[in-house]
């Protein structure tokens, strides 16, 4: 997978509301040691530790999701995105931006920031 299939497959991630899918899923696109960061998770590491922190995030966010915005930019191994929270079709609620680190053709790092 190419950087923007890996940056389309994690924010399916955060739509997938079945815990083994998104499971498999993350498996397939981030290192085993993989980190999440963003304002209200400090680097949640692994896979069973994201998956668990989109679940719970989830939760909390009821039936809104997510979708890609633009790639900004990107350089050797990083990505500078764009993503959007709400409801398809109407205004999002929520806005943000978002940092990839590659590594090995898998996703190292993800540091999230809310608009």
């Amino acid at each position: 997978m190419n950087s923007n299939d890996l940056t389309r497959k994690y924010i399916e991630i955060w739509n997938e509301r079945d815990a083994a899918r998104r499971r498999a899923t993350i498996d397939a696109i981030f290192t085993e040691d993989g980190v999440y960061s963003d304002p209200d998770w400090a680097a949640v590491e692994g896979h069973d530790a994201i998956n668990l922190m989109i679940g719970q995030a989830q939760e909390k966010l009821g039936d809104l999701t997510f979708s890609l915005g633009e790639v900004i930019n990107e350089h050797h191994d990083l990505m500078l995105f764009t993503w959007r929270l709400g409801q398809p079709g109407e205004s999002p609620v929520a806005t943000g931006y978002d940092v990839a680190r590659f590594e090995k053709g898998l996703i190292r790092r993800i540091d999230g920031f809310f608009v």
